[in-house]
Formats: structure tokens, sequence, C-alpha cells
């Protein structure tokens, strides 16, 4: 029987509902993908309390070194209203040369390309000079708790050892072979709370408006860059995401004040490092304000895969199969990366990332067939 092709295993994905961190059977057809080439596949379920309880699969082929590793996940966002799409979002209808659904770029498609370009290699060359694992979660949209992190170690304490990883999340901004991802930013999300004295704003002396205090703070957090990037990381970014009172009237001096805000960081910083410096802003700025400023517990570290063999293994496919000379970029959000980049160096490639979490998410099934081929030849490479 011949190996399935990438589109049909995207379809056979989109088609399983499996809005985070519900499974809904996707992870019944990757096993069905694999087994048949000779993969052991195991499903791993982790939960925690407070969390959702989710399913993950390991799989692997060979025992030896080198071995790499594709990852991905099979959970998807919402599609928010259903009716507001072309095709049913969990249909996964072809037309007008697009596969159409919601995880079809992120991303049921490149998980479907890894997969159709792992059992083709197979098929065609045997068991490779070493080992193709797989490491697939269904908890990448949710709080990826119970997900990668967990998964990971459970490999480790097996005795599992991976040399790299290949990641199929969209990364291409305009056309396929645009960009890789060798790195990621991390994320740090802060939140302040100054306290007043509730009052007539006929009568200031007699209360205490926190928002004089607030607006100091938040021009001190802007004021200042936070550094001026690196020779792979832009500079970081500290975006205010809300600011609230809480206070419906006009006439009325309010009691707190309240302000959100995120920061998308380089490598030049920690958590840890960022935290402290953001602590020394606030004070300076709040003076004898009552301030209270707290952090969102957070796993996104910024990281980075050093160009090298394996970045140019890569690179080299696209060009190959597109013409195109892929950008080394760290730009964009967070991935699970962040977690696989502790266990081996780790780079992310996929599809054209336009569509993904919108109404009408699709891909190209010229791209997700020329993604398979890239894929294919990064382990004949890899294995030769």
């Amino acid at each position: 029987m011949p190996a399935p092709s990438a589109l049909e295993i995207a379809r056979d994905l989109i088609r399983c509902a499996s809005v985070t961190p519900r499974d809904e059977g996707a992870l019944d057809v990757v096993a069905r993908v694999l087994e048949p080439a000779g993969f052991a596949v195991e499903r791993v379920r982790f939960g925690e309390p407070g969390t959702p309880d989710v399913d993950n699969l390991y799989a692997r082929i060979g025992t030896g070194s080198p071995c790499l590793l594709f990852a991905g996940h099979t959970d998807v966002v919402p599609p928010g209203d259903a009716a507001a799409w072309r095709f049913d979002p969990f249909s996964a209808e072809v037309a007008d040369g697009m596969v159409w659904g919601r995880g079809a770029v992120d991303m049921k498609g490149g998980l479907a390309a890894c997969l159709a370009a792992a059992v083709g290699h197979v098929a065609q060359n045997g068991a490779p000079r070493g080992s193709i694992a797989f490491l697939v979660t269904g908890d990448e949209e949710g709080p990826a708790v119970n997900g990668t992190v967990k998964l990971l170690d459970w490999a480790a304490q097996r005795g599992e050892r991976f040399d790299h990883c290949l990641l199929g999340e969209p990364t291409n901004p305009a056309a396929l072979g645009d960009m890789i991802k060798i790195g990621r930013r991390g994320s740090l999300t802060g939140r302040i709370l100054v306290r007043g004295k509730q009052g007539h704003v006929g009568y200031p002396h007699l209360a205490d408006n926190p928002v004089d205090a607030m607006v100091r703070v938040l021009a001190a957090l802007k004021g200042a860059p936070l550094d001026a990037g690196t020779d792979h990381f832009e500079p970081s970014n500290l975006e205010i995401t809300t600011v609230d009172v809480g206070n419906p009237a006009t006439n009325v001096i309010p009691a707190e004040a309240r302000a959100t805000f995120n920061i998308r960081f380089n490598d030049l910083w920690t958590p840890q490092s960022l935290e402290t410096e953001i602590r020394r802003r606030v004070a300076e700025a709040a003076g004898t304000a009552r301030i209270e400023l707290s952090f969102d517990p957070t796993n996104a570290v910024a990281f980075l895969t050093t160009p090298g063999p394996f970045v140019d293994q890569v690179a080299a496919a696209i060009v190959a199969e597109t013409g195109r000379n892929p950008v080394l970029s760290t730009s964009g959000g967070t991935s699970d990366a962040r977690f696989i980049q502790a266990h081996c160096p780790v780079v992310e490639f996929g599809l054209v990332g336009s569509t993904m979490h919108a109404v009408d998410e699709r891909c190209a099934v010229s791209d997700l067939e020329q993604l398979s081929a890239i894929y294919g030849r990064v382990l004949h490479s890899y294995f030769a």
C-alpha cells in the first residue's frame, strides 16, 4: 500500500474537532499513519489539579543516533461562529486549490506533511541509520502544562535522546520558503494595582487619585527601551494591554487603578532579570503611591538555535524545493519549541501563517505537498 499523502492525512486530522484540550480521534489518525510504517507508538495522558487532562503521543523508529525528532500538536483553537465560515470548519473541504478548516495551517497541515515525509522516507529507504521520532501533544493551544513539557520529561526518564528537532509550526509570512524560525522571544505578563482614596472631584484634597501615579508608572515603563536587540533578536518590547479604573462617574475620583502589560523579550533577559528591572522602574516612578506589582507565572523564555549544519540542511531543502532563500528569524509569538530547546536544538518551519486562528483558515494544497517534499529532503540529507 502506498504511503498516504500529506493532503490525505491533513484532511483526516482536520475532520477531528480537537478544540483544545479535546482529542476527538486526532491522535488515532497519527497512530494509524505511523504504526504500519514500523513506528512504535505510545499514548501518554497527563493531568494535574486545576488543569484538563491531555492526551499525547510518542512514536519512534530505530534506536540509534542520530535521532531526528518531529514535533507538533493536534489541538486547535475554537472556530468561533461556524456560520461565518465558507465551509464547516471541520469538514476539510478542498476548493480553489485549498484545503479549508480549523487547524489547516496551525498546525494539522504541518504535522501531516511531517508524517507523510517520514513514512514515505521509510517506505523508500527502510529503517533509518539512526532514529526518527514523533512527539505530538494536544495541549499547545491551551495551558501548555500537560503536553510537550511533560512528554519530554517522560521521554528523558526513559532514556530517549534527540539530536535535532524540526517543528512544523507555520513560520512563513507570505510564501512557502520565506522564513525559518531559529529561536523565539520570551513572554512575561505583569499587573499593576494603584490604591488611592475615592472622593469628589471638586474636593481633591480629600481624596487620593490613583490615576496620577498610574500615568507616571506607565510612562516610566514605556519611556526608555529595554534594550537595542541582538544579532538575531529584535529589541524587547513592552506593550500596555489594559488600563482600567472601573469608574462610570465623571465627578468621582476613583479608589483604584489597574493596568496589565506584556513584554516580549530577547535573550538578553531572563524572566527573573526582567522582573527586577520592571520593579526598579515602577518603584522610581511610584514615589509614595501605594502600588502592588505582580507577575503571571511564565514558562516562555527566550532561546536561540545557533545557525550551523542542521539549520543549513533545512535551508538547503527549502531552496531546492522552492527556489527561495529563507530568512532566519526569531520573530512572532511563543511555541512549544521553548520546551524542546532544553533537550536538543530545534528549528521551526511550516506553512504560510496568514490565516491561522482566523475564520476560513486554509492552506494551498500545493504548499502542503511541497512542505512534505522539503521535510523529505531534510530526512534524506540527515541520514545520508
